[in-house]
């Protein structure tokens, strides 16, 4: 009887033990590897691999999923992933107007979301259902208030503006022409495009007969090549300016001589070799190139990176939201929720993050670089 009672307790310990020890965070992952947001998606979804497997004692599990660049597809993904595998937090959308489509689900579910998309939107203005947003990339105004400082020291005052006429587009334009004001910059032309047009002619015209001293063009991937290209083609001589949206190889291959000397502010990652050792992010955005190209055979966009960078945040915050619940349940996901929200002063490849309540994104000037294009590559703008 004795030995039963002894075999019976031992058998409850491991029990209500073993969970706890065999504990399994399980992060989601939505990426475009197809579709029109293709160029982005696919350097996001190949650095999943690259992620960190431990967090602390915890092991981590990454399930991803392909929307196709349908948000539909993002949203019918999102819900799989919380009811089928029970995730404790999501990486991904790759586009904004994906991202945003998951702002309502994100906040019903209780479920933390690292976006690697641009429009600031997705975080600002702050409200109870985005408190459950985190992004990985630089808000528009930070690389917006370069670009536009640039344009004041070098004598612009008129802009055309083209963008996409979704969320990126209309973030960008918001902050544009808050900042243009701000600086005496007379916007004489504003014209959008949708991400899958072939032909923006129509819209280059306008902008052309406007005769801007600078147009900005807001669009991302091989998509922002297309305005520019029409532009120039037309006979456009004035400066070009781009988002870190455009921050993309094909950027380059596709828009040949016509993006020379194009001007953007983006990553450290398009000029690492002439960035200064003293940088806390060199090391670390080297480490994750290096290892991308020694699985890939080729160094990636820096799109992938911001999936990289949610990945160290989430390194971080899970030991911390691990001391209050178990992966799993309700209670972990918003204790993840409230570790991510107090990071501090985290290095990543893009930058340093310090997120507060009021800000979801926590970049500051470290984590832009002024850059233009010089004999077909990205080079530091001095």
């Amino acid at each position: 009887m004795l030995l039963r009672t002894l075999l019976v307790t031992l058998a409850t310990a491991f029990a209500l033990q073993s969970p706890i020890a065999s504990a399994q965070v399980k992060v989601g992952v939505i990426t475009s590897s197809t579709g029109s947001t293709a160029m982005v998606g696919i350097p996001q979804n190949n650095t999943v691999p690259l992620l960190p497997k431990k967090a602390g004692d915890l092991d981590i599990e990454y399930i991803a999923l392909d929307d196709a660049s349908v948000t539909n597809q993002t949203v019918t993904a999102f819900r799989k992933l919380i009811s089928e595998h029970q995730i404790d937090a999501l990486i991904g959308p790759t586009g904004s107007p994906h991202a945003i489509s998951l702002i309502p689900f994100a906040a019903e579910s209780g479920t933390p979301i690292l976006s690697p998309v641009g429009a600031a939107a997705v975080i600002l203005p702050m409200t109870p259902e985005k408190k459950w947003i985190f992004k990985t990339t630089q808000n528009d105004d930070i690389i917006g208030s370069a670009l536009v400082k640039h344009m004041v020291d070098n004598g612009v005052k008129t802009a055309g503006f083209i963008g996409f006429n979704d969320a990126y587009g209309e973030s960008w334009l918001n902050v544009f022409n808050q900042l243009a004001a701000e600086n005496g910059i007379e916007i004489v032309a504003t014209e959008r495009y949708v991400r899958s047009d072939n032909s923006v002619t129509g819209q280059a015209l306008k902008v052309f007969s406007a005769k801007p001293d600078a147009v900005l063009i807001a669009g991302t991937g091989a998509a922002a090549v297309l305005p520019q290209v029409t532009l120039a083609k037309l006979g456009y001589e004035g400066q070009f300016y781009q988002t870190h949206g455009a921050a993309l190889p094909a950027f380059l291959s596709l828009g040949g001589a016509e993006v020379e000397g194009t001007v953007l502010a983006a990553s450290l990652m398009l000029v690492l070799p002439e960035i200064d050792d003293s940088n806390p992010s060199k090391a670390i955005a080297q480490d994750y190139i290096d290892r991308y190209t020694a699985k890939y055979g080729e160094a990636p966009a820096t799109f992938g990176a911001n999936v990289f960078d949610a990945g160290l945040l989430l390194e971080k915050a899970i030991p911390v939201a691990a001391q209050t619940a178990q992966p799993g349940t309700p209670e972990f996901r918003a204790a993840l929720r409230d570790a991510l929200e107090q990071t501090t002063e985290l290095v990543a490849t893009q930058g340093v993050y310090n997120m507060t309540p009021e800000d979801h994104s926590g970049f500051d000037e470290r984590g832009r670089e002024m850059i233009i294009v010089k004999d077909g590559q990205w080079r530091l703008l001095k």
